[in-house]
């Protein structure tokens, strides 16, 4: 079990996994489904999110897809500022910024946000300083090289174990520099810089990284290496992801990322009732 806090509100982890919506405000995702082409659409889809079970929304306005490209700071902040601010009149869900860029999570936090995802784990070294003055959540995820490169022929000694240093290392930073040991996830970064048999690995040893001592979030949805083993385009991976999830949550996931809230709550309640049967009424 884990009490995670963000600013001030309380998500517990454990019996329950835990669902993040991802709200692309971006034209270049690599799944078509996730490119929302207004900022009412977007909202709406937010929005619907949340009625289907969302306990985090994501939004973000850069895509780190494999090749894609580091965008200028205003673009980015532009792309997600009126969302941010629209979803955040109309809920009180927990509401996730994905940036690697701290100028972007400052003024997201200071417009409503309550989550930093940060896929670089805190590569811009402002970022951590940035996350401890707001109270804010952090997301620490591993990824290996940029998304310009970083899936040419990834290669690793021991996939795990480099993931899992990564992170804990990572971790050890943002606690010395004021981030709350209860505000942390970690990621190991599917599909960032990752193989296919090097996500697989990841996925079947995730409860591994419980040795890090915070709550594990992954991101399998409609990704590249479901694709791989279906000969599938994003668009038709939704029973891949389906599958995907169910694994990683029987392996030690506490949040999953997806873009599917609505089926990927009821593939959750199945996965948790076989993982924790206790919980489960007679």
């Amino acid at each position: 079990m884990h009490i995670f806090e963000a600013r001030n509100k309380t998500l517990t982890l454990g019996e329950h996994t835990a669902l993040m919506g991802v709200v692309n405000v971006t034209p270049d995702s690599f799944y078509a489904g996730s490119r929302f082409p207004d900022i009412e659409a977007a909202t709406e889809a937010a929005l619907e999110m949340v009625a289907s079970g969302a306990d985090i929304l994501d939004i973000g306005g850069e895509s780190t897809r494999p090749g894609g490209e580091r965008i200028p700071v205003e673009d980015e902040w532009e792309r997600v500022a009126p969302v941010l601010a629209a979803v955040r009149t109309q809920t009180d869900v927990m509401i996730s910024i994905d940036t690697r860029k701290a100028s972007v999570a400052e003024r997201a936090l200071e417009h409503g946000a309550d989550i930093v995802n940060d896929i670089s784990a805190l590569t811009d070294t402002a970022m951590v300083d940035v996350v401890a003055r707001s109270q804010a959540g952090l997301v620490l995820m591993h990824k290996k090289g940029e998304p310009e490169t970083m899936q040419q022929a990834p290669r690793y000694e021991d996939v795990l174990s480099e993931v899992k240093d990564y992170l804990a290392n990572a971790v050890a930073t943002a606690e010395s520099r004021g981030v709350a040991a209860n505000s942390i996830f970690v990621d190991p970064g599917i599909g960032f810089g990752k193989t296919l048999r090097h996500n697989l690995t990841l996925l079947s040893e995730l409860s591994s990284l419980e040795t890090i001592g915070k709550p594990i979030l992954v991101g399998t949805s409609r990704k590249s290496f479901i694709g791989k083993l279906l000969s599938k385009t994003p668009e038709n991976r939704l029973f891949g992801t389906a599958g995907s999830v169910a694994a990683s949550i029987l392996n030690g996931a506490h949040a999953v990322r997806v873009h599917d809230v609505r089926e990927m709550r009821d593939v959750a309640v199945i996965a948790d009732a076989v993982r924790t049967p206790e919980s489960v009424a007679t």
